[in-house]
């Protein structure tokens, strides 16, 4: 059995914002036992848990709440959260997003391992898939978890740029896999893009040492941290949108061509399931839902 943790103590980083290029300060404050993970908009007083419920916009990065009252691009500290098993945690940030540091959850887990890890009195309650649960998206994009004993992760992805092309990786899940192989690996964005973006309001904050940026083909602000850096970091996003289950999970989450809305849709499946929602042996043995977004 293992315990609920927190923070051993408050941390701040400062940092811009990738999307909106705000200066943004986030503290990180220890929580009590079954809080969860809660992020405060401390400009205009919005409180909203790390939950799939609270999922808002999901485009190039996972939002928590509704627009002008939003926390945005908060899966990579999601994602560190996650990986490296802190359970309780407030997080206040003065602006719309959270800092978007090198790219990364690396500097998260540095700042994560130097406040420590302290140990509460409840008991962690992850819950184990009883049975596969998928959602589809378009194109032949999909994701589903399957009963495991543990947390692993099977991300595949299949760009058409020489650049990235088809990548796959499939790991167990332990604080130290998470961040040797993980953590490390940056956000990528392609510069036929750039102009798009920013006129969406979008990649405001975009810079070469916050994220890898892709040109006609190659990669054109320095070299990789992995020859499969791309897929790497799909699979830390994914770790961090699961982190809106509100619990550990333990299953074999399996991604093809996923993005931000399938892996909120399937934690919002998995919710469903560690709510109660008891399935009568006579049903199917695989769920499946459609999802119309990207």
């Amino acid at each position: 059995m293992r315990l609920q943790t927190t923070l051993g103590r408050t941390i701040s980083v400062s940092g811009v914002g990738l999307h909106s290029g705000r200066q943004i300060q986030a503290v990180l404050r220890p929580a009590p036992a079954g809080r969860g993970i809660v992020f405060v908009r401390t400009d205009v007083g919005a409180v909203l848990p790390a939950l799939a419920e609270e999922a808002g916009r999901l485009d190039f990065a996972t939002s928590l709440g509704e627009r002008g009252r939003e926390v945005g691009t908060v899966e990579h500290l999601l994602s560190a959260a996650v990986g490296l098993g802190l359970d309780n945690l407030t997080v206040e940030v003065d602006g719309p997003e959270v800092p978007i540091l090198d790219g990364s959850s690396a500097p998260w887990v540095a700042e994560i391992r130097s406040a420590g890890l302290v140990s509460l009195g409840s008991a962690s309650r992850p819950f184990t898939v009883p049975r596969t649960l998928s959602v589809s998206g378009p194109d032949g994009k999909w994701i589903e978890i399957r009963p495991a004993k543990e947390l692993r992760v099977s991300y595949s992805i299949d760009f058409p740029h020489p650049a990235v092309g088809r990548q796959s990786i499939s790991l167990v899940l332990t604080p130290e896999t998470y961040a040797q192989h993980l953590a490390p690996a940056r956000t990528f964005g392609f510069l036929a893009e750039y102009d798009y973006l920013r006129s969406k309001g979008l990649a405001q904050g975009a810079r070469e040492d916050n994220c890898i940026v892709v040109g006609d083909s190659d990669v054109v602000n320095g070299g990789l941290r992995f020859a499969d850096e791309f897929v790497r970091h799909k699979a830390l996003d994914l770790i961090g949108d699961l982190a809106l289950v509100g619990r550990p999970v333990v299953g074999h989450v399996i991604a093809h061509r996923a993005g931000h809305a399938l892996h909120a849709a399937l934690a919002r499946e998995i919710r469903q399931a560690a709510a109660g929602e008891h399935l009568r042996r006579s049903e199917p043995d695989h769920e499946s839902v459609a999802l119309a977004g990207r």
